[in-house]
């Protein structure tokens, strides 16, 4: 893979991981504008890594190249926040084409998914974001990063708890009070009493 994207031009490749911890690693010293992403990674698969991808660089571009051809992981996919969907056996066609549409700013999913999929998945990813991906104002791990700090936890605490870098666990905090409009982790805390987190 890294060797058809060197190839290409306008692109150069910054760096690669073989496991989803790995490219967290990687991230806290490159800002790529896209990453490649498989969803069959060890350590840390690649639907779990989004989220934390977003919270360290919430403007990077995610674009998942896959071999899952079912409705439940493009529609996960795109709920977890990646911006494409690709087949791997569409991958020689239709790799740079992904790639240009998604750095631009636009969603990209397979051809031979998109005509059946996209128009139900856009409504039905609304809502599964809704239900399993947010709690309030909150994602998911951002509820578990409040209710740690709530707890007294330190972020290099929490970081090693949920398996995180100190970083991320700073972006989530970052991410919390500015959905909140808060200015510290005083008013995290009080807004996790009141809302019952504790």
């Amino acid at each position: 893979m890294r060797r058809i994207l060197e190839g290409a031009p306008g692109l150069e490749v910054v760096g690669e991981a073989d496991d989803g911890l790995a490219l967290l690693a990687l991230l806290e010293q490159w800002t790529p504008h896209l990453v490649v992403l498989d969803i069959a990674m060890p350590q840390m698969r690649g639907l779990e890594a989004i989220p934390e991808i977003k919270a360290m660089h919430p403007l990077l571009k995610v674009l998942m190249l896959t071999m899952h051809k079912e409705r439940a992981y493009l529609r996960k996919a795109m709920a977890a926040g990646a911006n494409g969907y690709l087949l791997k056996e569409d991958a020689e066609s239709d790799l740079f084409g992904a790639i240009d549409k998604v750095r631009k700013g636009a969603a990209y999913v397979s051809p031979r998914l998109s005509d059946a999929l996209v128009p139900v998945e856009a409504e039905e990813c609304q809502g599964d974001q809704a239900a399993t991906s947010e709690v309030g104002p909150l994602t998911l791990r951002e509820s578990e990063v409040l209710k740690l700090l709530a707890e007294g936890k330190s972020s290099r605490e929490i970081a090693g708890l949920l398996g995180l870098s100190s970083r991320t666990v700073e972006h989530h905090r970052a991410n919390m009070m500015a959905k909140l409009g808060v200015k510290g982790v005083v008013d995290l805390v009080k807004y996790a009493i009141a809302e019952g987190y504790l």
